[in-house]
């Protein structure tokens, strides 16, 4: 896997949280979340979902809008 640095600058849209639904295929990433975690105990389901929450806030890139997500993931949910 490379990483490589780009510019931190983003747009306006590009900091606003997303609250509709935006998955291209929704069941298909949740399937493949599942498969994912099929076979681990549940300390190593704790480090991949750790994992995956690192790769995942690293390919957003934008703090405000990392921290815009925390603050809903910490929200009741409905």
């Amino acid at each position: 896997m490379t990483l490589s640095r780009t510019s931190n600058a983003f747009s306006a849209s590009e900091t606003t949280l997303k609250t509709s639904l935006h998955f291209q295929d929704a069941d298909t990433f949740y399937e493949n979340l599942l498969d994912a975690h099929h076979g681990l105990s549940p300390e190593e389901s704790e480090r991949f979902n750790a994992r995956l929450i690192l790769i995942m806030a690293n390919q957003l890139g934008n703090t405000v809008l990392l921290q815009a997500c925390i603050a809903a993931a910490r929200e009741p949910a409905a």
